[in-house]
């Protein structure tokens, strides 16, 4: 499986910005999707997802403010960023299991990851 990341860019704070995800190869072997961040000296966090079972989950850093959403092959994972603030200034990662998952497995449960995209947030 292959995941392609796309949409990053340079946004105003409280603008808003769109990524998207592209899935390839044996995309009917992953489910759980998920958007991760990493900023500068800190540590990968995980921000929006699909969980196993389907439900969607969201860090609290970003409730309210970011949607997950994915097309109907299941192929394509969206990240719809509003209200953006400097914080959220950060490489995002696409990343996909092809194993059960729900959020408190984190990163360690993902075994497919993109290359990222970069958001930078400026005030």
């Amino acid at each position: 499986v292959q995941l392609v990341e796309s949409g990053g860019g340079l946004v105003q704070a409280g603008g808003s910005l769109g990524l998207s995800c592209e899935a390839s190869g044996d995309t009917f072997t992953i489910r759980p999707m998920a958007w991760f961040r990493q900023a500068p000296g800190k540590e990968r966090e995980l921000v929006a997802a699909f969980e196993t079972a389907g439900r969607r989950y969201y860090s609290d850093s970003v409730k309210d403010r970011f949607t997950i959403s994915r097309d109907g092959r299941e192929t394509t994972l969206y990240l719809q960023m509003s209200r953006v603030k400097p914080e959220d200034t950060a490489m995002y990662y696409c990343a996909a299991s092809g194993r059960l998952w729900n959020f408190k497995m984190g990163s360690g449960g993902m075994d497919y990851w993109g290359k990222g995209t970069p958001v930078t947030v400026s005030s």
